[in-house]
């Protein structure tokens, strides 16, 4: 098998998730070449966690550059589908950041070209990847300890932060809508433990109970699933107290034949201290199961696949799935109005 340095590039850091890009990148051995931002402000704080870096002089230059393999990043949610479309037209594949698009005719383009070029497209979820808990999670329902998965339920509060957010996040057609973008990292999991490689959303639901400056805004929403494999419910909100100092309390519940699991991803308030928890109860009890271990190897079978075109990290057709999924359930959901969820608050239903 074929080791050699795969280099490459971040284009957009529109959001803070293309740093985890770059570290997870770079911890699986490949090369950081060059980013691109058309934002000075953005360009500056980039090179102030990576200031050996060069910016490019236009994001042509990165997709024009031949030893570049890989294109990362996390642009303006409503720009990262025409960036990556570009990005496999010019023989580079794709690591996406979610929302990877906004409008299922984005996701159309992409599988067309996707197909059309042969290069990767992939969904990262580090909701799922990052965490060890729930990797620890995924190694011990392969092992039987839970049985036969039937059912997730999913809470993703988030910290708003309103103060330090660009405009864009309050605009869902930029933004992708509070499901689109958090809810994306839900289905993504609910995908992987029931082991669906079909599904289809029963019902979804935004709203936006708390943020009135931002009429758009969605600070609440709501899916129920249904896959090949098993059931799934989950809540995500920007409704978390900054207090807790973690992007949210997010938690996953697995339902099995043979009992449950929870994972309290960053944040567990009544339990030990420290985060990425995993609780097991099964038929011999409850268990509190060590996960400091547990290796990340997500950029590893990444790169693996990049250099063997494999699937070891995530397949083609469940990246697209999420999306669908995310991306239907957002934009064809029961929308209620700021009016419409302060009235419900008032009356107490």
């Amino acid at each position: 098998m074929s080791q050699e340095k795969i280099r490459f590039a971040i284009i957009g850091n529109d959001h803070n998730h293309a740093y985890n890009h770059v570290r997870m990148l770079v911890n699986a051995g490949a090369e950081l070449a060059c980013f691109y931002t058309d934002k000075p402000h953005l360009a500056a704080e980039f090179r102030q966690l990576f200031p050996d870096t060069p910016l490019a002089e236009s994001m042509q230059q990165i997709l024009d550059d031949p030893s570049i393999r890989v294109i990362g990043g996390s642009a303006i949610p409503a720009e990262r589908a025409g960036i990556a479309i570009k990005a496999m037209q010019h023989g580079k594949d794709v690591l996406a950041d979610k929302p990877a698009v906004t409008t299922l005719e984005q996701l159309a383009e992409v599988q067309r070209v996707q197909a059309e070029t042969g290069r990767l497209w992939r969904f990262y979820s580090n909701e799922h990847w990052d965490r060890r808990c729930t990797i620890r999670a995924g190694e011990l329902i392969q092992e039987g300890v839970i049985g036969r998965v039937i059912q997730t339920t999913g809470f993703g509060p988030h910290t708003p932060r309103v103060g330090q957010r660009p405009s864009w996040f309050f605009n869902p057609v930029l933004s992708g809508g509070i499901i689109g973008d958090i809810g994306a990292h839900q289905i993504e999991q609910f995908l992987y433990f029931t082991g669906s490689t079909t599904a289809s959303i029963v019902s979804s639901t935004t709203s936006n109970f708390g943020h009135p400056d931002f009429p758009d805004f969605e600070d609440y929403g709501e899916v129920s699933l249904e896959g090949d494999g098993g059931l799934g419910w989950f809540r995500v909100d920007w409704h978390g107290p900054e207090s807790i100092q973690v992007p949210g309390d997010i938690r996953l519940f697995i339902l099995g034949t043979d009992g449950y699991m929870e994972m309290r991803k960053y944040y567990d308030p009544a339990g030990p201290e420290g985060a990425e928890h995993l609780y097991v109860v099964d038929r011999t009890g409850a268990h509190l199961v060590d996960t400091s271990t547990i290796p990340l190897t997500f950029g590893s079978r990444f790169l693996a696949d990049v250099r063997d075109r494999t699937e070891t990290s995530i397949g083609q057709e469940r990246s697209f799935l999420i999306t669908r999924l995310a991306t239907e359930a957002q934009l064809h959901g029961r929308k209620l109005g700021v009016q419409h969820a302060r009235a419900t608050v008032v009356a107490g239903v």
